[in-house]
């Protein structure tokens, strides 16, 4: 989430607009994937990927019909000046993506961050155990189960209520006590410093011609010239930096911005 806001201050400040991950991954499928030639992609599986925002707290989803690409790419052109960029899919089939992301992430953070020392598992509410349990295995077959058995039969995806409950009051713990932890947000100084590092870099490295660079190397080497052709230099290196795995990004920084990792915390 912090990386998403921090790269969105630099493409926004470059003249890219904002930064939505759910947007990036139909631009990295549509785009960029095969060398700039991308995916034929259906309209339903490109609309469950941008309606895949699991970070917003939904106890039922009810598909919104979308008839058309032109009324794709239309919502795709809007949501990309949004602030926020938050759509409900079209199918059946997308609200379960988008309920599965939730699923995937919401006890895999929680399992992490007992692994790290920030949480005990013992301050798990008392609530959310006993509904949701406080694994990552026991919180994903409920959450699936719930999910199944209220969503049977129904023009809905959803969990019952108290499900739900326990799901919005288990992400208000995590936000609490993981993703605004202290331990964690005493890093994101660098981080942003690394981000704007990076970026500043392979602007002038586009506009130098510097073919020695990575972003020639590793990522526009090859690439189909509809892509370059139609892309301004700040949109280039937004693809680049959001296509990076954590460890590439750490190893492109240099050597004096990169952090501590958690364990010497």
């Amino acid at each position: 989430h912090d990386g998403e806001r921090f790269l969105s201050r630099l493409t926004r400040a470059n003249g890219a607009g904002p930064f939505h991950h759910n947007l990036q991954s139909i631009q990295f499928l549509d785009r960029i994937e095969k060398k700039g030639k991308g995916w034929n992609l259906t309209l339903q599986t490109m609309d469950a990927i941008i309606g895949h925002n699991g970070e917003a707290h939904t106890t039922r989803l009810y598909p919104t019909p979308l008839k058309s690409f032109d009324a794709f790419d239309s919502e795709i052109r809007k949501q990309g000046k949004a602030p926020q960029a938050d759509t409900v899919p079209m199918t059946l089939e997308g609200c379960v993506v988008r309920m599965a992301d939730t699923i995937s992430y919401i006890g895999r953070d929680l399992e992490d961050a007992i692994r790290l020392g920030l949480v005990d598992r013992s301050q798990v509410p008392k609530r959310c155990d006993a509904l949701l349990g406080s694994t990552q295995g026991t919180i994903v077959f409920n959450l699936v189960t719930d999910l199944i058995r209220s969503s049977l039969d129904q023009p809905y995806v959803g969990f019952s209520t108290d499900v739900a409950q326990a799901l919005k009051t288990l992400k208000t713990f995590n936000y609490r006590q993981i993703y605004k932890n202290p331990v964690i947000k005493k890093h994101l100084t660098g981080i942003e410093d690394i981000f704007t590092c990076l970026f500043d870099t392979y602007l002038k490295d586009l506009e130098k011609d510097n073919r020695r660079s990575v972003i020639f190397t590793q990522f526009l080497d090859g690439m189909d010239d509809v892509y370059t052709s139609t892309h301004i230099p700040a949109e280039i290196v937004r693809d680049f930096i959001s296509g990076m795995t954590d460890s590439y990004f750490i190893r492109q920084a240099p050597d004096h911005l990169r952090p501590e990792t958690i364990d010497h915390v």
